[in-house]
């Protein structure tokens, strides 16, 4: 049974005592996805003073054996209150000048909510609304942490319906994201499988923010009678999986557009069981926010075998000839880089077709010989030759050279295809040079803020008796797994601002440290990203060693670092509350190798 606990005199959500620019009010601050917050009482003169205001601890004493879980969490501000999902099976609500808690509530059984975060609604009766890795969606009053009788079944929507599981009820389907709401609907993707082909639908969902009444859906394998189902040859499309949207929503309120960045089909790293163009794969669909209605697409990578996703997805303004465009921008994994009209969908600076190698010897595959690319570089490494084997420490040159030996890697160019016969060290690895929340849009000078980090993978296929495919390795990374050092030289991790007005690289910092190296500047390997304030600051965790650190976001130039007890694996947060600025992150290590070692929510101000 669902739990919920709060304390008496603190039960009503206080009155909106800030506009919600001063607060945080969705996981990206706006459902454009921004992550920019005009507050600017900390700047680049006075941000080295900056100090630990509170601490929540997010581990309860009944999950204390189980140990340090990790998060990826941005909690969100609204009314003085931080609402925060934790790796511990709660969600809870924290004042967010102290951080002491006014209520927490317990997700049935042993669910845990979506990893990254809640949304906010403001009706007139405020709620909490968030899914949760078992496929639940849950309404919450914002008050109390109530569950709102009135939603599904005493608050839970289960979200496994036959038309999702297509006659597979033990696939996996999950939520790993906030939800996005768009006046009184409730819009969500899901995650899926990862293989085999067949089983939970991809499809993007609407419901009544009050009832859980579906509204609309929207498949990402087009169904029979439905626009672009012939891009799927013969009956590849039927009971797919994937083509899901397992990062947020993004939502142009004022023109009631959404946008849905579909991921890869299952399996990802395999194309024999689907060739051809597949949509709505690895591409940006725009739709009717009130009826989910088809505007446009944008398909960024064609038949994928990398698992090159569509993390990344920001509303942004471009100034061109005059005139300012609302656009959109939108990486896959491959670190590229595509700038839209957001009304029409259409490239605002030229594209154009990159070769890439074909050469594979996986049976029945049909690789694509080009990939679109457009006047933005790929950020971060996109091959490996053996030449470039890095060896700062005999631990690390050791391990990467038994690491090789092992699996018989060897170097790679961008986009080349798996194979059978030997291992190939590909950059962007199975991660990416960018994933989740790895952006952050400088309103103010017009700069794409986007964090990298330079990790490869070895990849190697194998042949199964029905004639697909899996990964030998399964996902790996291309380090030594002892010291935490990436095989190939550094950098290991960087930073960038882009002009989104010429799609330029304005400035690249290299981000993160290895502690212990005489020259410790070599970049970590990250995930989660930076947020973007009004005085020119960039705040960003994301790297695997323990720091949060503050950029200017003109020049990229370092201004301010912070050891933390564990790395911040989501994205930090800004919001104004008692008339004083905070910073607040929330602090858990537990990827990248680094094991969970801290359970913290903590606010960072000034003296």
């Amino acid at each position: 049974m669902a739990r919920y606990c709060c304390l008496p005199a603190l039960m009503a959500v206080p009155a909106l005592a800030a506009p919600l620019d001063s607060e945080w009010p969705t996981y990206g601050h706006d459902y454009g996805e921004s992550r920019y917050s005009p507050l600017a009482q900390i700047t680049a003169a006075n941000v080295a003073q900056l100090k630990p205001a509170w601490t929540y601890h997010m581990r309860t004493p009944d999950r204390a054996a189980r140990g340090f879980l990790a998060s990826e969490n941005t909690p969100i501000v609204v009314g003085g209150v931080m609402y925060v999902s934790t790796p511990y099976g709660r969600v809870v609500a924290l004042d967010a000048r102290t951080g002491r808690q006014r209520w927490a509530y317990e997700v049935p059984g042993t669910d845990s909510p979506a990893t990254r975060g809640v949304a906010y609604w403001p009706g007139k009766q405020p709620q909490i609304v968030f899914g949760t890795k078992a496929g639940l969606l849950i309404a919450l009053h914002a008050a109390t942490g109530e569950p709102v009788a009135g939603f599904g079944t005493d608050g839970v929507l289960d979200l496994h319906t036959k038309a999702v599981m297509q006659g597979y009820p033990n696939a996996f389907l999950g939520l790993t994201a906030a939800p996005t709401i768009y006046k009184d609907i409730i819009i969500i993707g899901s995650r899926t499988q990862e293989a085999p082909a067949r089983g939970a639908s991809g499809q993007v969902r609407a419901f009544d923010v009050r009832t859980g009444k579906e509204l609309w859906h929207f498949n990402g394998v087009p169904q029979p009678g439905e626009p672009f189902h012939e891009t799927w040859e013969a009956n590849t499309w039927h009971k797919r999986s994937g083509v899901n949207v397992w990062t947020n929503v993004v939502l142009d309120e004022k023109r009631g557009i959404a946008y849905l960045p579909f991921g890869a089909p299952t399996f990802d790293q395999s194309g024999n069981d689907r060739k051809g163009q597949s949509l709505f794969a690895n591409a940006l669909v725009a739709v009717d926010a009130a009826t989910g209605k088809y505007l446009w697409h944008f398909q960024a990578l064609r038949h994928d075998l990398w698992d090159y996703d569509l993390p990344l997805t920001t509303l942004v303004d471009v100034k061109k000839d005059g005139r300012t465009i609302p656009a959109i921008a939108t990486m896959n994994k491959g670190s590229l880089l595509f700038l839209l009209d957001r009304v029409t969908g259409k490239p605002i600076h030229p594209l154009h077709d990159i070769d890439v190698p074909t050469d594979t010897d996986m049976i029945g595959d049909v690789v694509s010989p080009t990939q679109p690319a457009s006047v933005t570089p790929p950020l971060g490494r996109t091959s490996f030759a053996m030449s470039e084997l890095s060896s700062l420490t005999p631990q690390q040159k050791a391990g990467c050279e038994k690491l090789i030996a092992d699996q018989k890697v060897v170097g790679a160019s961008y986009f080349q295809p798996p194979r059978v016969d030997h291992a190939m060290a590909r950059f962007p690895g199975n991660w990416g040079g960018i994933d989740w929340s790895h952006a952050a849009f400088d309103r103010r000078n017009g700069l794409y803020i986007v964090n990298t980090s330079e990790m490869g993978s070895q990849e190697m296929m194998i042949r199964k008796p029905d004639g697909s495919y899996d990964m030998r390795y399964g996902y790996q990374w291309f380090w030594d797994k002892d010291s935490h050092m990436p095989c190939q030289n550094p950098p290991w991790g960087k930073l960038y601002g882009i002009n989104v007005s010429t799609g330029a690289i304005a400035w690249e910092s290299v981000l993160g440290v290895t502690d212990g190296l005489a020259d410790p500047n070599t970049g970590r390997p990250n995930v989660g990203g930076p947020i973007v304030t009004g005085s020119g600051l960039a705040f960003i965790g994301s790297t695997d060693d323990k720091r949060l650190r503050a950029f200017d976001t003109r020049t990229g130039k370092e201004l301010w670092t912070f050891k933390l007890p564990a790395s911040l694996y989501g994205t930090p947060l800004t919001y104004r509350a008692g008339g004083k600025q905070y910073v607040a992150a929330v602090t858990t290590g537990g990827f990248w190798g680094d094991p969970a070692g801290a359970d913290d929510v903590t606010a960072f101000a000034l003296p």
